[in-house]
């Protein structure tokens, strides 16, 4: 199976908080899962965590390399640039990556990588992994908080994600 790309600065281990999540699922189009992941407009009607996005420069509506966007998650506002972007062709794992920050200050600064990969596997499957890296005092608080955060929040995306996609294709 396929890993995630890590920038340098981002490497989990090396970083102030990490989360990692999977689900592997059958019976979904990979298309309809990427539609749903890569257009941010999409995730507030599966992803209760997740408010307000909007593109800069006049992008969207859908993620691309290089594009600016805003949205609202874990109370944070995150701006975010995407930083790879490969959409589901065959034989290789459709890659979504962003640097999101919010924060100006050190006390309040929070900068991270979340990236996404979405890889059909034999027999019909498709696995999608989600992790996220971060850096800054807002991440060391959340790495320290039971029941982690971002790992129920990640896995409330995951699970909302499959839900619409298996709706789309019903």
């Amino acid at each position: 199976m396929s890993d995630i790309i890590w920038p340098a600065g981002y490497v989990p281990g090396f970083t102030d908080n990490y989360c990692s999540n999977e689900v592997i699922v059958t019976g979904l189009d990979l298309q309809v899962l990427w539609s749903l992941l890569a257009t941010p407009q999409r995730w507030p009607g599966y992803y209760a965590n997740s408010a307000n996005p909007r593109f800069y420069d006049g992008k969207g509506p859908q993620l691309a390399p290089g594009v600016r966007f805003y949205f609202e998650t874990f109370g944070f506002p995150v701006e975010a640039e995407v930083v790879e972007c490969v959409a589901p062709v065959p034989g290789q794992p459709a890659r979504l990556a962003w640097h999101g920050w919010a924060g100006s200050t050190a006390e309040d600064r929070l900068d991270v990588h979340h990236a996404w990969l979405l890889e059909e596997l034999a027999g019909g499957r498709i696995r999608i992994l989600t992790q996220e890296t971060q850096v800054g005092a807002p991440a060391r608080a959340l790495a320290q908080a039971r029941p982690n955060p971002m790992i129920n929040g990640h896995q409330d995306w995951l699970d909302g994600m499959v839900t619409a996609a298996r709706q789309a294709g019903a």
